[in-house]
C-alpha cells in the first residue's frame, strides 16, 4: 500500500486559518469580472499584479478554473432565471459570490485525496505514468492521476480501478479471468489488451486486443471485440463505437494525438498531465481546430507548439500557463 500522507496541488490553499477566502483568491475572483470586458489599462494592470506576488498567478489559475466550471455557471443561470424571465447579459454579480463559496469548499477539501491513497496500492500523480506487474502476470500501464487496488484468492483475481485511467496487458487462467471494476462497471478478461477509464462517475472501455466481457450496475451486459469502445454510465452502456488506436490509445505510446479538434478540448486534454493551472481567455481561440502529434510528458513543451501554430499569446509563470 502507499504510505498515507498527504497532496495537494499547487495553490490548493484557499481559505484562510480563519475560515475566510484567502485574499489573492479574492482578487483574482475580481479580476475574473473586470477581464471580461477589460481595457488597455485593465490588461497591463492585471499583468502588474500576476508578477506582483508569487501566490497570485495560482490564486488566479484556481479562481478561474472555478469561474470556468459548469456548476458555477448552471447555479447562477439558475438565480438570474429566478428574478428575470430575460436572458441575462452579464452575469458577474450572480458568479462571485458562488465561486466565492466554490472556492471555501475546495480549501476545505484540500485533503481529500488521503482516503484515495490509503485505499490504492498503485497510485499516479499528476502528468506520471506508472509501469505495474499484477500478482498474476498481467502488465498495467497506469496513467496520470490515477490509482488501483487489487485482490487476488484462490477464487477471484480482482483489480479496482478508483480512478482515471489504465492499460491492461492480461495472458491470465482462462479458468480465472482477470476482473477490473471501474465504477459502474465490471470487465472480466482473458487473452487480451485493453484500456479503462473512470473519471466524473463515468467510465470507458477501448479493447486494442481479444475481447472484453462487461456487465453494468444495472445487470447490463455485452462482449466487445478489438476496436471496440463504449462508455457506462450510472445508467448503463452507452452506444458502442469503433475507435482508431493510433488517436484512441496514442497515450500508451507517450503520444497525444489530436486530429481537428477545438483547441478548447485539446487543452481540456493537457490539463490532466500539466502539474499546475492551465487557463483560455479567448473563446474564439478555444474554438480552432488542432491537428498534431505530441509528447505527452512535455505539456508545457505543446503549449508553447499551440500559442505558435495558433499565434495566441502565451505568459508563463510558475504553476500557471495564460493563452489569450
Amino acid at each position: 500500500m502507499i504510505e498515507p500522507d498527504t497532496l495537494s496541488a499547487p495553490g490548493a490553499a484557499t481559505e484562510t486559518s480563519s475560515g475566510e477566502l484567502d485574499p489573492a483568491v479574492d482578487q483574482a475572483l475580481d479580476w475574473l469580472i473586470r477581464l471580461e470586458s477589460p481595457s488597455a489599462e485593465d490588461c497591463v494592470a492585471f499583468d502588474a499584479w500576476l508578477v506582483a506576488a508569487p501566490e497570485h498567478a495560482a490564486a488566479f489559475a484556481k479562481a478561474a478554473a472555478l469561474w470556468q466550471g459548469p456548476s458555477v455557471r448552471q447555479a447562477a443561470e439558475i438565480l438570474q432565471a429566478r428574478r428575470s424571465a430575460r436572458p441575462p447579459r452579464r452575469l458577474a454579480a450572480y458568479w462571485k459570490p458562488l465561486a466565492t463559496a466554490a472556492v471555501l469548499v475546495l480549501g476545505l477539501l484540500s485533503f481529500s485525496n488521503l482516503p484515495m491513497r490509503l485505499q490504492a496500492d498503485h497510485l499516479t500523480q499528476v502528468g506520471e505514468r506508472q509501469r505495474i506487474e499484477l500478482q498474476d502476470g498481467s502488465k498495467v500501464l497506469l496513467n496520470t492521476h490515477s490509482a488501483i487496488a487489487s485482490t487476488f484468492d484462490i477464487d477471484h483475481h480482482r483489480t479496482r480501478l478508483l480512478q482515471g485511467e489504465a492499460f491492461f496487458e492480461v495472458n491470465g487462467n482462462p479458468a480465472l479471468p482477470l476482473e477490473v471494476q471501474a465504477g459502474p462497471v465490471l470487465a472480466s478478461v482473458h487473452d487480451t489488451a485493453f484500456a479503462v477509464s473512470y473519471v466524473d462517475g463515468e467510465a470507458q472501455v477501448k479493447v486494442q486486443r481479444g475481447n472484453v466481457d462487461l456487465q453494468a450496475n444495472d445487470a447490463q451486459s455485452l462482449r466487445l471485440s478489438a476496436g471496440d469502445s463504449i462508455r457506462i454510465g450510472p445508467h448503463g452502456f452507452a452506444r458502442r463505437e469503433r475507435m482508431d488506436p493510433a488517436v484512441d490509445l496514442a497515450w500508451v505510446q507517450g503520444r497525444l494525438v489530436f486530429e481537428d479538434r477545438p483547441l478548447g478540448e485539446v487543452l481540456a486534454e493537457l490539463r490532466r498531465y500539466y502539474p499546475g493551472w492551465i487557463v483560455s481567455r479567448n473563446a474564439q481561440l478555444d474554438a480552432m481546430k488542432i491537428t498534431g502529434n505530441y509528447r505527452l510528458d512535455q505539456p508545457q513543451d505543446v503549449l508553447r507548439s499551440l500559442a505558435h501554430v495558433t499565434s495566441a499569446h502565451l505568459q508563463e509563470y510558475p504553476g500557471l500557463v495564460i493563452l489569450n
